[in-house]
This record gives structure tokens, sequence and C-alpha cells, in this order.
């Protein structure tokens, strides 16, 4: 097909075979390794999936934009992102793929269920969920998620931006998204909590949030 799926991921050696594994029976696969100190990128390599690795390790962002560039010269019409560490089910794939597909949708964003996270996400999604609409101007039911299908039309336009490195970048594309007035979509997904490490620091991400929302809502 002429859609990658695309995983970021930072040593996830223990669970990055079976994602690749999941997305590889409905899409070819670019595993972008960001650095990781583990054997993240063999195991990924193993399970049949393309491997491009940058050092030192540079964010989520800049993963999914280094993987955004290797699918553009690639050739590829569209992308599917899922992380590495097991909380987006490769299966749902077809999902995306079908609102892409039916609605031309530039970006079409997996929609989890807050009420089956642990209470503190449950709490921390709400808010942000909440800040974010305000600052976009419209009801964005779930800003964080990272399971997502993007065109190479919005792939294009977000390449020629200077924009976060980290996870923040996946907030940015959806300002893009709805600024340049391009058709956004959600698919509802599985919402799935089994004690994986997150890679964020709290007081980091919600000062970077905080920032984020305030000058989207400046420049709304």
């Amino acid at each position: 097909m002429t859609i990658l799926a695309l995983i970021p991921a930072y040593n996830e050696s223990l669970r990055v075979a079976a994602v690749v594994e999941g997305a590889r029976l409905h899409l070819p696969v670019l595993v972008v390794d960001d650095g990781s100190r583990d054997d993240t990128a063999d195991q990924a390599r193993a399970a049949g999936a393309t491997v491009l690795i940058q050092t030192p390790n540079q964010g989520k962002g800049a993963a999914l934009q280094a993987g955004f560039r290797w699918a553009l010269t690639e050739g590829y019409e569209a992308v599917v992102t899922l992380d590495a560490d097991g909380q987006h089910n490769p299966a749902e794939i077809p999902k995306f793929l079908q609102a892409y597909n039916t609605l031309h949708a530039d970006l079409v964003i997996g929609q989890r269920n807050f009420s089956q996270m642990p209470p503190v996400r449950r709490l921390a999604n709400w808010l942000g969920g909440l800040g974010y609409s305000w600052a976009v101007g419209q009801a964005i039911p779930d800003n964080q998620s990272g399971y997502r299908l993007l065109s190479r039309r919005l792939l294009t336009t977000l390449l020629a931006q200077n924009f976060e490195r980290g996870f923040e970048y996946e907030v940015e594309m959806i300002t893009m998204c709805v600024r340049r007035g391009f058709v956004l979509a959600w698919a509802p997904i599985e919402t799935i909590y089994a004690g994986e490490t997150s890679h964020i620091n709290p007081l980091v991400h919600t000062r970077n949030f905080l920032r984020l929302l305030w000058r989207t809502r400046q420049a709304k």
C-alpha cells in the first residue's frame, strides 16, 4: 500500500516487536529509534520493520519529523503513527484507513475513552482537552492521542514549519490542520494502560503545553 505505519520508539525493546508485527498485517512499517540505549532497533528489524536511528535522543516530535521526511521521500500518500509501548492496538489501523478513504481526511485522530484511564491521567487529559479546545476555538475531544493518520498534504505543510520537537508536536499538528481548513476526523480506539513507563516529564510537559495553549490562542 502507499500508506506507511510509523512507530517512534525510545527504549522499547520489550514491546516494539509485537507492535511491529501487528502493524505489518496492515501496512509496511518504519520505526524511528530515538537514541535508545537498548536493542530497540534490533528488535524492530527482526520483526520486519525498516529502521531509522537518530542520535542522541531528540524527542518524539523530532522522531516523527524524521519519519515524515522519509515517508515523503519514499512516495507515501499518508502515514499512520502509533506508539511502540503497546498502548495502541495495531488491529485498529483499518479504522484510520476507512476514515481516510471515506472522508478524505487529512488528520484522523484515535479518540480514547477517558473514563477507562487511571484517575491522574484522566484528569490531565480532561483539563488539557478543555484548555486546548478553548485555545483553538473548537471542540477537540482528545488532543494527546498519538494514534493518528496524516495525509501527504498535512505532512508537507508540517515539515515546512518550525515546530516543537517533543510531545507537544502532536498538538501542533491539530492546530495546523484546523488553521489551514484541512479535514479533521476521529476514530474511536481502545484505551490501553498496562503499567507502561511514561517518557514525559510532567513539569516540563505542563509548562510547554501551557505555553503552546497561549501561543495558539494568541494566533487565533
